[in-house]
């Protein structure tokens, strides 16, 4: 859609969520709060799995893709596929295919006892376990800023396309009981927020 971030081009610009160098602090997040993760099932669009696999690999981390596509994506398939393979933990990378099943992924993850890591807060907040991801408030905040610039005549194909720069470590303790896990002390006191 752009030409690039610096020079969007065209009459585009704005602010994007999209950072492949998250991949590697959450997994690293995910393995401070879990320590026994060695196993990991990842639910990701295609362009994701690669930047996953290497910061897992990294990590000393076994990567199981679990695919699922089509108009109705087999969720509980994904699942048994995660089952049959043994993963202990649990990645969700949110995309347009299974946003819609966002219930019954956490109930299906809440089922198997998988502790669970979500690129999105809203994940966290509909009961997943935790997430890494840039500020929403922080983000929009931003947008409003280049909302403002433009009505007052700057052109947006002049305007850098941003990329985030604040970031929050969300994690449900609710959920944490309900699986069974205890999160460590130093994970939970750099979270930004906490449900309880």
């Amino acid at each position: 859609m752009v030409e690039s971030l610096a020079r969007p081009g065209g009459n585009i610009t704005g602010l994007t969520r999209f950072s492949e160098e998250l991949a590697g602090k959450r997994l690293e997040l995910f393995k401070e709060a879990y320590p026994k993760l060695s196993r990991l099932g990842i639910l990701a669009g295609a362009g994701a799995l690669k930047t996953y696999e290497a910061a897992a690999r990294d990590l000393k981390i076994a990567f199981i893709p679990l695919k699922v596509s089509g108009p109705e994506p087999d969720i509980e398939g994904a699942f048994q596929t995660a089952t049959n393979a043994q993963v202990n933990g649990l990645i969700i990378i949110g995309y347009n295919l299974i946003n819609p099943y966002r219930t019954q992924i956490l109930a299906l993850a809440a089922k198997n006892h998988l502790p669970s890591m979500f690129a999105v807060n809203g994940w966290v907040e509909a009961g997943g376990l935790m997430s890494y991801s840039p500020s929403d408030g922080y983000t929009f905040r931003r947008a409003a800023t280049y909302v403002d610039k433009i009505l007052k005549g700057s052109k947006p194909a002049e305007l850098p396309i941003e990329q985030p720069t604040k970031f929050e470590l969300v994690i449900n303790l609710k959920t944490a009981k309900q699986i069974g896990l205890t999160i460590p002390p130093n994970v939970l006191a750099r979270a930004d927020r906490v449900f309880r």
